[in-house]
């Protein structure tokens, strides 16, 4: 998939026309650049059947550039924009704290280009000189540095799982497979994908190794053999395939899932049986024990089978040898989506439009949830606006039949923890999500309780991606969320598990410790646009990471027990 690829293109267009001055053009650009990068199918394939100007905010001009990025890999006219600033402004304004002015101011003080040189100004304390910026710019420089490093050569699981899911698509058609599986991080769910793992079992391994190799998007063959063949993609990613005996093809599942602290737990628990387990099977002396299935590893070990998700030398084990490995919950039991934004805000669908959408996938319910009026970057609702939408809610569900949708609002928490809607207009809501959207470094005690000012509101039903991170962009901010999730949890307040891909928000680690505190979790896609309602399934998967089952997700209820948490 080349998706990501077309969007990183058009997210720079967008702020090197706003750089210089262009007006209305960076939000076309934004727009058509969301519309590609939330796409679950290959930009390719659109461009092939000619459908590309049907993705939303994608016009006629648009569609023949992306068009162009796909068939060349470039774009002349994006060539035309970066000689007048020759900076990776894509990469810099990942940073938190710096912006597309930010970026051409330090290009023009200091020479930036790239973050490598971005990160020797910074650590020179030479930022912190350069007038409107100073010691705190440097400092929140530095710190959104070392996360824009942590993730750099990562990409995220919501880019890298279309990825793999294409990938195995197209072998399959090939033909010579009778068997492939994704491993690695990406089937435990790991937020950010390293490179990608691919078991398959093939009659004829020489032949399928060729076609591997020979994939359109294959940008460069690492290796090519008949058992392990690695190549690189056009959007960057390294795809490793490994041809394996359908005999031993759990025990090769197992091996290459992972994780390494995973396996080595499970390699001592045999040893401790005098037995040997390796990529190739469980043995005793020489002799496989088992190696066709996992079920098979987990059970002669003594062992429940312990889902991917869970895979992490954190107490899985032991509780696969105690039978108390929790049913994880399942996309197919997630009922309906608490956070669902329209073009009343900054949505780019209509409400009739996101709820056909959240229909088509399957779901029982939906809550509008547009912004407040809380930036002038944002067209927020006002008062006014959220009454009207109630009406005009209130006489769609008439209409409606076997689906419901919610009243809502997504209210700004303020610094001191209160809401910029009034409590007479909450009142009126059936959903209320709250979210930190400014005043992101207040300090620990300040943020936590500015955060439980806002979980102990009456009106508030989630706290909405809590944390505030975005992974690869912006760290979450410092809170004592045993206190939060105990607070949350005693006044009915849901947190939430943001389904949105840069966010995965609270991280799974933070859910299985809202859980244990007995707080409950909401799974929801934050839609801004139809195609959003696909992120639904990384939501549950970091869920399942953090040892969620249905019971502990509120949006796993019927709609008669929405919006009642209590």
């Amino acid at each position: 998939m080349k998706n990501r690829l077309v969007a990183r293109i058009l997210y720079e267009i967008a702020d090197l026309l706003e750089l210089d001055g262009v007006a209305f053009k960076p939000r076309a650009y934004r727009r058509a650049a969301q519309a590609v990068e939330s796409c679950s199918t290959p930009i390719e394939d659109l461009v092939a059947s000619g459908e590309v100007g049907d993705l939303p905010g994608v016009g006629k001009a648009i569609a023949g550039k992306i068009e162009e990025i796909v068939t060349t890999g470039k774009l002349a006219y994006h060539e035309e924009l970066k000689k007048k600033l020759p900076i990776d402004l894509y990469s810099l304004t990942q940073v938190e704290g710096v912006g597309p002015k930010t970026a051409k101011l330090l290009y023009d003080a200091l020479g930036v280009r790239t973050l490598d040189d971005l990160e020797q100004a910074a650590r020179a304390g030479r930022i912190r000189e350069i007038k409107g910026l100073g010691e705190k710019t440097e400092e929140k420089i530095l710190r959104g540095l070392a996360e824009a490093r942590r993730t750099e050569s990562r990409m995220l699981l919501g880019h890298a799982y279309p990825i793999a899911d294409d990938l195995r698509r197209r072998l399959d058609d090939t033909g010579p497979f009778t068997r492939l599986e994704i491993a690695g991080s990406l089937r435990r769910g790991r937020e950010t994908i390293g490179d990608l793992d691919i078991l398959g079992i093939a009659p004829d391994p020489p032949r399928a190794a060729d076609a591997f190799v020979a994939l359109s998007d294959v940008d460069e063959v690492l290796a090519h053999g008949p058992k392990k063949s690695s190549v690189r993609l056009t959007s960057g990613l390294q795809v490793d395939l490994r041809i394996v005996p359908e005999e031993s093809f759990g025990a090769a599942l197992q091996y290459f899932t992972g994780s390494k602290a995973h396996n080595i737990a499970l390699r001592k628990r045999a040893v401790a049986r005098g037995w040997k387990l390796n990529e190739y099977g469980l043995f005793a002396g020489g002799t496989p024990i088992a190696a066709r299935t996992e079920a098979d590893i987990y059970a002669k070990l003594g062992l429940a089978f312990i889902p991917p998700e869970l895979r992490e030398d954190q107490g899985e084990i032991a509780a696969a040898e105690a039978g108390t490995l929790p049913k994880l919950v399942e996309v197919s039991e997630v009922r309906g989506d608490l956070h669902v934004h329209t073009d009343w805000s900054d949505g780019k669908a209509s409400l009739a439009e996101m709820v056909a959408a959240a229909r088509e996938r399957g779901l029982d319910y939906i809550a509008i949830t547009d912004h407040a009026k809380f930036s002038q970057m944002i067209r927020g609702l006002t008062p006014d606006d959220v009454r009207r939408q109630i009406d005009t809610i209130t006489a769609l569900n008439e209409t409606l039949d076997g689906f419901h949708v919610f009243t809502g609002i997504e209210a700004n928490i303020l610094p001191d923890g209160s809401l910029d809607i009034p409590d007479d207009v909450l009142k009126q809501l059936d959903i209320v999500v709250a979210a930190v959207h400014s005043h992101f470094h207040l300090n620990r005690n300040e943020m936590t309780e500015r955060l439980i000012r806002a979980v102990e509101n009456e009106h508030v039903t989630i706290l909405a991606h809590p944390t505030g991170r975005k992974i690869g962009e912006r760290a979450g901010y410092d809170a004592d969320w045993d206190e939060v999730f105990r607070r949350a949890a005693r006044a009915g307040t849901a947190l939430e598990v943001n389904a949105n891909p840069i966010r995965l928000d609270l991280s799974a680690d933070l859910v299985r410790h809202a859980i244990e505190l007995g707080a409950k979790i909401a799974i929801d896609t934050d839609a801004h646009d139809p195609a959003h309602f696909e992120f639904l399934k990384f939501g549950v998967i970091t869920a399942r990471r953090g040892w969620a089952q249905a019971a502990d997700v509120v949006n796993t209820r019927p709609p008669e027990r929405i919006p009642d948490q209590r």
